[in-house]
């Protein structure tokens, strides 16, 4: 039996026995790794879920034919290798990581697998001398070559186009609630809140330095409340509005760029200037609200800048007549 010490094995250095042992534990990872996604998956994507649903059951037949063969060659007891313990070898993301991915990104995680594990075996085969190691490993690498066929075979089966967009809408309708709407909130805020208190400050100090100080406490400050406000108010679980986190460092950094774009051009130390520019930058940010509102919330375009141009309009007389008076 292999013992494990410290460091890592080449696999080069491992014998026949220990590379099969190391399939089978391989194998058996995946399957379970293909079984957390579909459970994590199932609610609102259940076509995926059943794709791998249906693969961790392909893992678990091949693992069942590659332990008859160790068996068969080898007998009953099976080294403890895993994928760790091999340097070199190819490495999983644990299960938690993959619920910060997308859809998309879960699924050509999966193509990845499969296809890292038929070249790594590859790759391994054309450097081994010995010939039955060389067969061993090259036929590994067609049997994941074939687990990489179908897995495309299960997606064709189970994600029809009808299904596929489903869970399309579904993933953008998250995306949408989960960055897009507290993001949009809080260039809102970011753009239109801090308009008073720099226009205020810049044209009641004449000083750029003070305005750009001005600008850029209110900006962190607001993205600062901003986001504990909102990954504070809804952890997600009733409303399905994603991650508290996530939403919470949407809306606190797109209010501080919000902010701090009209903020920055008084860093230029000529006022006039610097206010020409700033008033340029107000005209873009409005714009750019309301082609997001319009973009991503289906809200009618003209509507959408009506209420934004006047508000922020609004806004930014009421700090240039406080700041002139």
């Amino acid at each position: 039996m292999m013992r494990i010490t410290g460091h890592q094995r080449r696999f080069s250095d491992l014998t026949e026995r220990e590379v099969l042992a190391l399939a089978i534990a391989s194998e058996e990872d995946d399957a379970q790794i293909y079984r957390n996604w579909a459970d994590f998956l199932r609610k609102d994507y259940a076509a995926t879920a059943e794709v791998f649903e249906q693969m961790g059951a392909e893992e678990d037949e091949h693992r069942r034919r590659l332990i008859e063969a160790y068996r068969a060659r080898f007998g009953e007891v099976i080294p403890v290798i895993r994928r760790e313990h091999v340097a070199g070898y190819y490495n999983r993301r644990p299960a938690w990581m993959m619920q910060n991915l997308t859809l998309e990104a879960i699924r050509n995680e999966a193509a990845l697998m499969e296809h890292d594990s038929a070249e790594f075996y590859a790759r391994a085969a054309q450097v081994s001398s010995d010939a039955g190691t060389r067969k061993l490993l090259g036929d590994l690498a067609a049997a994941e070559r074939g687990h990489e066929a179908r897995a495309t075979d299960l997606t064709e089966q189970n994600l029809t186009p009808e299904a596929r967009e489903q869970e399309d809408a579904v993933a953008h309708r998250e995306f949408v609630l989960t960055w897009v709407q507290p993001g949009l909130a809080g260039l809102m805020d970011g753009s239109v809140s801090t308009l008073a208190p720099i226009f205020a400050a810049a044209f009641a100090t004449q000083s750029t330095s003070t305005t750009f100080l001005v600008g850029l406490a209110a900006s962190l400050g607001a993205g600062i409340s901003m986001g504990f406000t909102e990954a504070a108010s809804d952890d997600g679980v009733v409303s399905g509005r994603g991650s508290p986190l996530k939403r919470g460092i949407s809306s606190g950094v797109m209010t501080a760029i919000g902010g701090l774009g009209h903020a920055l051009p008084y860093l230029i130390p000529h006022f006039w200037t610097a206010t020409i520019i700033a008033f340029i930058v107000v005209f873009v940010e409005l714009w750019a609200i309301a082609w997001i509102q319009n973009r991503w919330m289906q809200t009618p375009f003209w509507r959408a800048a009506l209420q934004v141009v006047v508000g922020g309009g609004l806004v930014f007389a009421t700090g240039v007549l406080i700041g002139s008076g």
